[in-house]
Parts: structure tokens; sequence; C-alpha cells
């Protein structure tokens, strides 16, 4: 399956190599033109208002959300799922805008108080996924069409609309790929939805 991993800022190699261990072929989107056949995207952990402003200073905005219109997964980790919601608290910085969710930015402090933890994600058979959290939002609130997958304190810490996946910690500077096997499962979803809970038992 091919999909792509954002690489305009952020944590982009660390991805990249969790979804080829994960079986994926993997494409590093820099311009529009390199959603062309993707059946997901990653967008990376980093610093949401520079990843932001590249995006629409490339004309990547649209372009993202005609492929998701048109059937591309989405996958946002820290930094990409700031870019996923529509609200995102105290700012107007550019966004993707499409995921029915307000997040608040560096909701647990600074660089120096990153940690990690274990979380228990619904989707995810087995034991908790090792989260790690650097400068990581929260979602505050979710609609009606958005289910919460996992939380953490009492915070919502991974989402999911449709194909459309928020989680606010890194995966990816883990060695456990249960997290992007199952956003390859996304990726593979029928029209009617059907793909992740089908294979869950894959992930064990």
């Amino acid at each position: 399956m091919k999909v792509g991993v954002l690489d305009l800022q952020g944590d982009v190699i660390e991805h990249v190599r969790a979804l080829e261990a994960a079986g994926a072929e993997v494409v590093r989107v820099k311009r529009p033109r390199h959603l062309e056949g993707l059946r997901g995207l990653v967008i990376p952990g980093g610093e949401s208002t520079t990843i932001g402003k590249l995006m629409a200073e490339y004309e990547l905005i649209p372009a993202v959300r005609q492929a998701v219109s048109e059937g591309m997964a989405v996958f946002g980790t820290c930094a990409g799922a700031i870019l996923l919601a529509a609200d995102i608290a105290g700012s107007d910085q550019p966004r993707l805008g499409l995921m029915d969710m307000r997040v608040q930015r560096n909701a647990y402090g600074r660089q120096r108080e990153s940690f990690e933890a274990e979380v228990q994600v619904s989707e995810i058979p087995g034991p908790p996924v090792k989260a790690v959290f650097i400068r990581a939002p929260i979602i505050e609130r979710v609609g009606s069409s958005v289910k919460v997958l996992a939380e953490y304190g009492g915070q919502i810490v991974m989402a999911r609309q449709g194909r459309l996946l928020a989680g606010t910690f890194h995966p990816e500077l883990t060695a456990d790929r249960r997290v992007h096997q199952y956003f390859l499962q996304l990726c593979a979803e029928d029209a009617e939805g059907r793909g992740p809970g089908a294979g869950a038992d894959r992930l064990r």
C-alpha cells in the first residue's frame, strides 16, 4: 500500500521508518502532485504553525482536502493532530480543519515537561501503547461524528472520524508499530468503513 508522509518540517524520517516496518510503500510529500495515488497521508509532529504556513504556501491545504474527499486517509500526530482540528484554541493559524474537534496546543507545558505513558487504545487489541508526549496538545472536545479512542489523565489523546485519525502523542518514537498498522487498516477501508475491525487480530 502506498502512503505518504508530509515532508515539510518535523519528525518525518521516524514516520517513514515506522510505516515501512508496518509494510507500507512510503512517499515523501512536499507538493500537491505527490499526493497522487496515495491511500493515506501522515502529518508528523513538529511546529504546527510552521507546517500550516508551509502547507498554505505550497497549496497543500486544498490539495489534501480534495484527496480526503476522494477517500484518502490522514493520520495527524501531535502537530498533525492540531492541523486536523476544526478549532484550535486561541489560534487562527492555517489548518486542514477536517475533524470536528477542538484542540489546545502545548497543554502539558514546555519541552522539559515531556513524558512517556501507557495508553490503552480501544481499537488496538493487546497491551497498552507506549505514548511519548512532547509539548503535546490535548483534544478538549469532539463532535458527535468523532469517536474517542484513547484518554490519558482524563483528557482525549486519540480520536477518529471516519478515515481521519488524530493522536496527540508520538507512536513513531517507539518500537511498537501497532498504531501505524492500525492506520494502514484505515487506509484499506472500503466506502462502507469495513476494514480495521475485521482485521484487528493482526495487530496482536
